[in-house]
């Protein structure tokens, strides 16, 4: 082979290996740019995800804005003031009579109050807010829950309002109370949702509670009890039933009772004219830290059972009371009895949980996985629930 050959040869060699090199080089640009544009990639689509999510949060909370002017809660009133009853009672105590003042609210063909408000009443009167006032009758009613449901004799095109969903509501939400406080028929006051998860003594009942109730910072006054409270979509999300006060009037602290529960009883209280609410048969109380300590218990949570009520659903499932009496300051508490501290599962810290597990979830002939504390261990006792009595037992 010649020198010019060898020479060219060793040129081609040579820009061979330069193209190799060049390919893999350029080859591994490509890659690594090729992985930087997917992840520059994927940082942009996760940040118009973002984005997205920003732009519905600042949606919802123009929605909010509206909804809180002053035209907007007026245009409320106006599509709701026409289901937005008053309502007059005339009740008999010995030779006496006398009238009291509450509100309701108009639901499919009913108008639905509170128990208290028409309880023991001779005449119902409901009065609309033109001004015209029907007589009405009492179909269904719950004590437990301080529900009642009327029925009016009219050909009147009842405008019926609509309930919403309870369990989605939370503190701080905006909410409207429409009642006849003091006999001032239609009066709107505004306000937010103070707490949920409340628990309340019936007026007619004080030995039951009832659980879940709404508490609110809207003026609550006589004659507001059994009228709508309102979301502002303007549906009713609870019926006004009470307020906590030293002087009969609002101090800011009131009490509704959820539309989930009116939701729950009012076929029954139309059909039935009543709604069975389960029955465990207990007297009970708050386990505490020191009744805990007395009775030796590491369990410092729960409910103590104080008393089993003869032949009740506790007493046939073998749940035990309690035998001997502590005394705490001024007062006796007897003690010795099971902790209740689960319920299919679900953990029972006092009565509120209980009270709100047995009503939300439970029903008469439904049978339950009680876990209880006795004698420092657990043990589950399966109860089947009755129908609750009408007399105050348990």
């Amino acid at each position: 082979m010649n020198k010019k050959a060898l020479l060219f040869s060793s040129l081609l060699v040579s820009l061979l290996v330069v193209s190799l090199v060049y390919n893999i080089f350029l080859t591994l640009e490509v890659k690594e740019l090729s992985e930087r544009i997917n992840s520059l990639s994927n940082d942009y689509l996760s940040k118009i995800s973002e984005l997205k999510e920003d732009i519905n949060g600042i949606k919802s909370i123009s929605k909010n804005v509206v909804n809180f002017s002053f035209n907007s809660l007026a245009d409320l009133y106006d599509n709701v003031k026409e289901s937005v009853v008053s309502i007059r009672v005339i009740t008999r105590f010995g030779p006496f009579l006398t009238s009291g003042l509450g509100s309701g609210f108009i639901y499919k063909d009913y108008v639905i109050t509170n128990y208290h408000v028409v309880a023991e009443a001779q005449d119902i009167e409901v009065v609309f807010y033109d001004g015209e006032g029907y007589k009405a009758e009492i179909v269904g009613k719950d004590p437990f829950s301080d529900l009642a449901v009327l029925k009016i004799n009219t050909n009147r095109t009842l405008k019926s309002l609509s309930l919403g969903d309870s369990s989605k509501l939370r503190v701080g939400d905006p909410v409207i109370a429409i009642g006849n406080p003091f006999g001032l028929s239609g009066s709107l006051t505004f306000g937010i949702i103070s707490q949920l998860g409340r628990t309340l003594e019936t007026q007619t009942n004080p030995s039951y509670r009832i659980p879940n109730v709404i508490q609110i910072d809207a003026n609550i006054n006589p004659g507001n009890s059994g009228g709508p409270l309102l979301n502002l979509k303007g549906e009713v999300v609870g019926i006004t039933t009470a307020i906590e006060s030293l002087t009969g009037q609002s101090a800011g602290i009131g009490y509704a009772i959820p539309s989930n529960t009116i939701e729950r009883e009012i076929n029954d209280l139309i059909t039935k004219g009543k709604y069975d609410h389960p029955y465990l048969g207990i007297y009970s109380i708050d386990l505490t830290v020191e009744i805990a300590k007395a009775m030796n218990s590491p369990y410092t949570k729960g409910v103590l059972i104080v008393e089993v009520i003869p032949n009740s659903p506790a007493a046939k499932a073998g749940l035990k009371g309690g035998d001997k009496y502590l005394q705490l300051g001024t007062t006796r508490v007897l003690i010795g009895g099971d902790i209740i501290v689960k319920i299919n599962g679900k953990e029972i810290r006092n009565g509120d949980d209980l009270s709100y597990y047995l009503e939300e979830f439970t029903r008469p002939n439904m049978t339950i996985n009680i876990t209880i504390v006795r004698d420092g261990k657990e043990m589950e006792v399966k109860v089947t629930l009755g129908v609750r009595p009408e007399a105050p037992v348990s």
